[in-house]
This record gives structure tokens, sequence and C-alpha cells, in this order.
């Protein structure tokens, strides 16, 4: 199994500033664009396997003060994302307790980058909505990747977008670290305001990077003058590969017309698991 360990993850204080000095860019050549055509191809299959697979999601988000101790106001929720006994995809929230967030309020933009910016997948279909920039090479916990910056080119009324940097495997070719924040068209009167946020992913079943960690760790500026600091931690655990729905079969399919006459059928057996 490859992963990226957390371990520093889970400790630090602080995010990682964009742009950081450890990318390389005296690395050989590559081709870039040959480069965001292949991920994007790898990153294609991993959404729609993804879509297959059970796991269970936490979250939680407190509020902190000046010098980032929490003060009381705080957001928790952990649901499994399973299927129906018809094989629908559907969201179980095992544990939700009363929100006592005090100075900000969640909203709708906030859940959309929960479930869709943070996990950022960058698809053969969505690489068209964004400028992807290679930056450069680095290594992330002895992995190498190559690393992009990446911006919507145009934002659309209601659909959110990330902004930010991703690293992904030289040798795998997905994504296995991303940094930076959602971003979208937001309504002039609104003041919403959305932290940065790091999402650690990890080789699941030996083939797929899927997203286990999100942290963030930031100050809200809010336009009325307010200042907000919060820290935020997504985990995302227990992948399991959804096979459907099983079937028993009983003993063999017995033809009639070969069966001696007069003898009786035999018992039904169960076959072997």
């Amino acid at each position: 199994m490859r992963g990226l360990a957390l371990s520093i993850a889970l400790t630090a204080v602080s995010l990682p500033v964009w742009g950081a000095d450890a990318i390389n860019n005296s690395a050989p050549p590559v081709n870039p664009d040959e480069i965001i055509q292949k991920f994007a191809a790898k990153e294609t299959e991993f959404s729609q396997a993804r879509n297959d697979y059970t796991y269970r999601q936490s979250v939680k988000m407190e509020e902190l003060d000046p010098s980032g101790n929490p003060t009381g106001g705080k957001w928790e929720m952990v649901e499994d994302i399973i299927f129906s006994p018809d094989g629908k995809r559907m969201e179980k929230v095992v544990y939700a307790p009363v929100i006592s967030l005090q100075n900000i309020i969640l909203s709708p933009e906030d859940e959309q980058d929960l479930r869709n910016v943070q996990p950022f997948v960058m698809t053969t279909a969505e690489i068209p909505e964004y400028d992807v920039s290679y930056l450069g090479r680095e290594k992330v916990d002895e992995i190498g990747t190559y690393v992009f910056s990446v911006k919507p080119k145009k934002m659309v009324q209601g659909k959110r977008y990330f902004e930010g940097q991703i690293w992904v495997d030289d040798r795998d070719l997905q994504i296995v670290k991303t940094y930076g924040k959602g971003v979208g068209v937001i309504k002039k009167s609104s003041d919403n305001q959305f932290p940065k946020f790091e999402t650690y992913r990890e080789q699941i079943d030996g083939k797929y990077w899927f997203p286990t960690y999100t942290r963030a760790n930031d100050t809200l500026h809010f336009k009325s003058g307010q200042d907000q600091r919060i820290r935020m931690v997504v985990t995302y655990k227990d992948y399991k590969h959804y096979e459907g729905r099983s079937t028993i079969k009983y003993g063999e399919v017995v033809d009639d017309s070969k069966k001696p006459a007069g003898k009786p059928d035999a018992a039904p057996q169960a076959a072997p698991k």
C-alpha cells in the first residue's frame, strides 16, 4: 500500500505556503500537456471507481480564539456513504450533535465544498474549465510528484470550483495531495468566506488514490470586520468495494428429461461460499 504519512499533518498548526521553495524547477524537462491529459484520464477512472465504494466520512469544525484555542463553538457530523438494498447510493448520518457554532453560519456553499471541492477530482471533462500550469517536481513523503497550479477560467453561478495546487504521483498519475480553497460566484450581499484546506490521498486496493484526510486551520476575514479562526478536520475511512446484492444458489440445475425414472429428487444443497 502506498500512502502519504499523516503524522506531520496531524500535528501541524498552519498550512504550507503556496509555491513552496521545495518545488524543483531544475529537474529534466517534461511535457506538461501530456501529463495533464494522462492524469485527467486516470482521475476520470478514479472518480467512477469511488462511486462503487462505501466509506465513512467524519467532519469536525471548531471555532478558535486568535491563539488557536477552542472557544466551544463546533460542528460535528459522521455519516456512512453506503448503498440501499436496491443498489442506490445514499448517505446515512450516524452522529450529528447539535451545532454550537457561535460566530459563523454554515452555507450551502460550505456543504458543496465539503462534498465536491475538498476531495477535488480533475477529470478529462473538467480540464477545459481550468487553467492548469506546470510548476515543477517535488517529493511528498518520498513520493515523486508533478506539481500544478489550478485556477478556474470562468465561474458559473451556483457551481463551486477549486483554486490552488495539486500534486500528481509521477508513477500512478493520480492526484495525491491538494492545497487551496473553494471559489465561486457569491452574491454581493452575502459575506461568505472559505478557508484554505489541504487534502491527502492514500492508495486503496493497490490501485486508486482516494482522499483519506482533509485539514484546514485558517482565519476567515469577514466584510463586517470580524475575524474568526477555525480548525476543520475531515476523515474518510473504511473504504470497501460494493459488490452488489449477493445471491445464493441451491444445488445444480437438473434436467428432468435426463433424470432416471422413479428416482426421487435429491434434497437441495447450499452452494459452498
